[in-house]
């Protein structure tokens, strides 16, 4: 997207002297967003200018009152429903200015489970050319803390204080089944993995969508500085799959899982949400054996395509 600038003349580079996000913002100490905004700032950088759509969510307040901006890239504030019809819109713009820009939709799991399932599916099924990020804190993290289908089951919320009697929905598998060009997870603990996934992201065209863990300690209830370590406990115990998928067909895993029970214990332990119940270990286990029978079978099939 071009910009002007104070002597009349044009930017056309991408001037990434800056992050995306910029110190200021007011993002709580711990939370996974900044951290994987660091990452797309390394995996942009000066060659792919980007243009943000964020809904209705933690990041759309990050920037700070009006006029000031923590954002070190233009950004269009959608409604909660709306990011990815925003961005398509933007993207065929850019596309008919022949601009280069990267139109990236970054969303909370509210707005890309729930509220905005209608837009992201229809961009999806048009393969528009934008990249879609969610963000997933497993809540309406912004709203008051309240449950979505990003939701893991036995996790206190506002609107389950009990806990979540199911599991989350598999956003990945829905999104690969649209057959666009790329899918895949990041592990914010693995940023050498998810920088190249970004990277990847930014350079194919059609629709992208990536999907990133991401720790709030606000919500979750744990220690700010523990939300990497998190991560690596979900990756650990098999519950959050590292994978990536190429035209809704061919899987690749990315890390293998130990399977690890005490992992998966330490997990749930470490986090003040899922205190409030007890969180039925042996049947999240068959659960996630079950999901990596699964993966590890796409996974063969797509080698023998």
């Amino acid at each position: 997207m071009t910009e002007p600038l104070l002597d009349g003349k044009v930017k056309t580079e991408c001037d990434r002297s800056e992050p995306i996000l910029r110190p200021g913002n007011t993002n709580c100490g711990g939370c996974g967003m900044s951290i994987a905004f660091n990452m797309l700032t390394h995996a942009a950088g000066q060659k792919h200018p980007v243009q943000l759509v964020i809904p209705a969510c933690c990041a759309i307040v990050a920037p700070g009152q009006y006029p000031y901006s923590a954002y070190g890239a233009p950004v269009v504030a959608s409604t909660f429903g709306s990011a990815a019809a925003v961005a398509s819109g933007l993207a065929q713009v850019a596309t008919i200015n022949g601009e280069k820009t990267r139109v990236i939709a970054w969303a909370g799991d509210g707005g890309t489970y729930d509220i905005g399932m209608a837009t992201l599916s229809a961009a999806a099924e048009r393969n528009e050319d934008v990249l879609y990020i969610c963000y997933d804190n497993e809540i309406y993290g912004n709203t008051g803390g309240q449950r979505s289908s990003a939701t893991p089951l036995g996790a206190s919320t506002t609107t389950t204080p009990a806990g979540k009697e199911i599991g989350k929905k598999d956003i990945l598998g829905i999104m690969a089944a649209h057959r666009i060009p790329y899918t895949a997870s990041l592990s914010l603990a693995h940023p050498e993995d998810t920088i190249r996934k970004m990277r990847y992201a930014l350079e194919t065209t059609g629709f992208r969508f990536l999907h990133c863990l991401s720790p709030c300690p606000t919500g979750w209830k744990s220690e700010p500085a523990e939300g990497l370590d998190l991560v690596r406990l979900a990756i650990k115990s098999g519950l959050y799959p590292i994978y990536e998928v190429f035209d809704g067909y061919r899987l690749e895993i990315n890390i293998e899982p130990e399977m690890s029970e005490e992992a998966l214990e330490q997990y749930f332990a470490s986090q003040g949400r899922f205190q409030k119940s007890e969180v039925p270990i042996a049947e999240v286990r068959r659960a996630i054996e079950r999901n990596w029978r699964d993966l590890h079978g796409l996974a063969a099939l797509g080698k023998n395509g």
